[in-house]
């Protein structure tokens, strides 16, 4: 995400000083509120306590990979998503609902990281991407991400810090688990990457379809369709990784979301975390062999 931050964690380079933290609350569009509550919890304070959306033992894994919980931080932005007829008969991508579903997600997860470094933090961990269309407002959705915000007790052993090459501090939608696992292993996340795709896969023909009755057949504008628009949502996701330099994205999911606009018209979202390397060996503990004791 794109938000720039000063050497010393705070936004835009002001002081990390005084309840805001240096962050342009009122053009980050992040609600005083939370701005004071943020400070309230920021290390050093007298009142300091964290809280996380962590099971217990996704808690105690991240402290044992070294990092410690700051606080749960959160963004959200709730966006009028147009409207984009596509043609009847052709498979093409929506662009203008593409850019739409893909922006809001972006402002919401660059509040997040706002948050995060009012925090001071190094990165989020466990952050969830959300959406719900809202009943008071015709196509108005809220995009949320919510995650934890970290510190590490150390920097890396190869020197260096754990933000990634933005200045930002790293997001990761793994669990507290794979977390513990990734650091173990030698590799730290970068970022969060995404590329979203909306298409209008094209209707069939009156005779195409009654051709098709009682028969094992592919539809080929189908196959492409859906192909196409896989592809475009997944180019752009590896476009963000390249970005980050990254060695690789793990934990891709490709989501296919219908959202509100029928059922020709679909959202193809992929989603990873990305990650490098922290040294050139990469030593994983051997799976060990677990017994139930159930019958």
């Amino acid at each position: 995400m794109t938000t720039p931050h000063g050497t010393d964690g705070s936004v835009d380079g002001s002081p990390a000083g005084g309840p805001a933290g240096g962050v342009d609350s009122s053009a980050l569009g992040i609600p005083e509120d939370a701005m004071r509550r943020l400070a309230e919890m920021r290390p050093g304070q007298s009142t300091t306590l964290f809280t996380s959306d962590l099971s217990v033992n996704e808690f105690l894994l991240v402290r044992e990979a070294g990092f410690r919980p700051l606080g749960l931080v959160l963004g959200s932005s709730i966006y009028h998503v147009g409207f984009q007829m596509g043609r009847w008969s052709r498979n093409q991508e929506l662009e203008t609902l593409s850019q739409a579903m893909y922006h809001a997600r972006e402002l919401a997860m660059a509040r997040m990281e706002a948050e995060a470094s009012v925090l001071g933090a190094d990165g989020i961990v466990g952050v969830r991407l959300e959406i719900e269309f809202k009943e008071f407002g015709t196509d108005l959705a809220e995009f949320v991400a919510v995650g934890t915000a970290v510190r590490s007790d150390e920097p890396p052993a190869t020197g260096g810090t754990w933000r990634n090459n933005k200045g930002e501090p790293f997001t990761s939608d793994l669990s507290g688990q794979d977390f513990w696992t990734l650091i173990q292993a030698g590799y730290a996340p970068l970022g969060m990457v995404m590329g979203s795709c909306v298409y209008h896969i094209a209707h069939q023909r009156f005779w195409q379809s009654i051709g098709n009755v009682g028969q094992n057949v592919e539809i080929p504008q189908f196959t492409e369709a859906l192909y196409d628009a896989r592809e475009l949502a997944m180019s752009r996701m590896q476009a963000e990784a390249e970005a980050l330099h990254a060695e690789g994205i793990v934990g891709v999911q490709l989501l296919s979301l219908p959202h509100r606009w029928g059922g020709h018209t679909t959202e193809f979202f992929a989603i990873g975390t990305a990650v490098r390397p922290l040294r050139p060996d990469h030593i994983i503990d051997k799976p060990q062999l677990v017994l139930p004791l159930v019958d």
